[in-house]
């Protein structure tokens, strides 16, 4: 091979993982729709989302955690966390996701996790699409 025609390769290949990253790096939000089934016992998003045993999680990915207005049932773990900073962003939700109570001691969500990282991912797409103010 060339030393052109290698070049040319790499540029291509670069190419290629530049624009399937972002792609990837969240998921699919399709997928993330139906993986939502299991957290929709407690939460709910979207235009006509209401508050149930768990808050509505629009705008939930860029907000302090346990700081919305319409949910009144934060554990003192989950006020505490946010009083310290933590924000939900895609690292955070991961985490949390994997094992809530790990993440969390003294968390209320009675969510076991999601055990697939291909499940975390996907929720968080769908999380963004409910959150679209949120870059990182």
């Amino acid at each position: 091979m060339s030393p052109k025609s290698a070049c040319a390769a790499l540029t291509i290949a670069l190419s290629c993982t530049l624009i399937a990253t972002p792609a990837t790096a969240m998921g699919d939000a399709k997928m993330g729709k139906k993986v939502f089934k299991k957290c929709a016992a407690c939460h709910t998003v979207g235009e006509k989302a209401k508050t149930k045993s768990g808050p509505i999680l629009n705008d939930v990915l860029g907000r302090v955690a346990g700081t919305t207005e319409d949910f009144k049932k934060y554990s003192k773990a989950m006020k505490k966390a946010g009083e310290e900073g933590l924000v939900w962003n895609a690292d955070t939700m991961r985490e949390f996701l994997t094992k809530p109570k790990k993440y969390m001691k003294g968390t209320k969500m009675a969510f076991a996790g999601l055990k697939k990282e291909k499940d975390r991912e996907n929720i968080l797409a769908y999380l963004k699409e409910f959150s679209p103010d949120f870059t990182e």
